[in-house]
């Protein structure tokens, strides 16, 4: 049985709109500066973990009291 072409035009532009829908959802997960933010904001939220930031407290101060005793000997 043919179909009217009207109701085939209609389903044409539904799945357009829906496809370009999908398209801009797509473009804005993608989008690099969007992925570099969410990148460093984890990066400072882990870093930001009392069991991270505080060894690499200690590994920064171990590191300039070693530069120092270099230094002054």
């Amino acid at each position: 049985m043919a179909r009217d072409p009207d109701t085939i035009q209609r389903e044409i532009e539904q799945a357009r709109d829906a496809l370009a829908s999908t398209l801009d959802e797509l473009t804005t997960q993608a989008n690099p500066k969007r992925l570099v933010d969410n990148a460093r904001a984890g990066a400072v939220a882990k870093l930001n973990e009392p069991k991270i930031k505080y060894p690499l407290i200690g590994v920064g101060l171990l590191i300039a009291l070693l530069l120092l005793r270099k230094l002054f000997r």
